[in-house]
């Protein structure tokens, strides 16, 4: 069932995605940008604020006091469709927004307590483990350890698959954000987590 939903997700694009980030930039799962304009920052919510009305892409959200969410619409959104955080500000003279592109904060919380609870049981088995085989007793346990960081890969694993289903959604949200204020942000994009 979830094969079938994977390539009914890729087959449902509605809207041309005009690339103008290209896959090799959108390497982290959380990838960023920070671009400084001269519009005021009145003018940079009032810019998106527009772009979201027009309904020329499928993206919802706002921009209120230096703060906003760019998301997908419900009706496109799955589990892995990530979001737009933008901060707006004016700093000497200029207004300088900050994008974060990633996940919902639920699935983002909910990978960072399966990574903290798996690292967590892993210390605790081989602490338990080595500690039994030096006092030459069964040191059974040290199995947990092996099975613990494979399941931690998997994990690893599950939110770099989620990540390439969800690239085309952060392609769409990443050109509704140039395409409202009118500039390319490409060469801005920030590589590092």
């Amino acid at each position: 069932m979830g094969f079938f939903m994977f390539f009914s997700i890729l087959a449902s694009n509605k809207y041309p995605i005009i690339v103008s980030i290209t896959t090799e930039k959108i390497i982290h799962i959380r990838p960023r940008f920070h671009v400084q304009v001269e519009n005021s920052v009145e003018e940079v919510q009032q810019l998106v604020s527009t772009t979201i009305k027009s309904h020329e892409f499928p993206c919802t959200g706002s921009i209120k006091h230096g703060f906003g969410t760019i998301n997908i619409i419900k009706e496109e959104q799955h589990f892995w469709s990530p979001q737009l955080t933008v901060t707006v500000e004016e700093v000497d003279g200029k207004t300088e927004i900050r994008g974060l592109y990633g996940p919902k904060p639920s699935v983002w919380t909910m990978f960072i307590f399966f990574y903290c609870i798996l690292g967590f049981l892993t210390i605790i088995s081989a602490m338990v483990g080595f500690s039994n085989l030096s006092l030459d007793k069964p040191a059974g346990i040290l199995w947990l350890t092996p099975v613990f960081m494979i399941l931690f890969l998997s994990i690893y694993l599950v939110s770099n698959f989620g990540k390439s289903i969800g690239k085309n959604q952060l392609i769409v949200l990443h050109n509704f954000f140039e395409s409202s204020l009118g500039l390319k942000i490409e060469d801005h994009i920030v590589q590092a987590d």
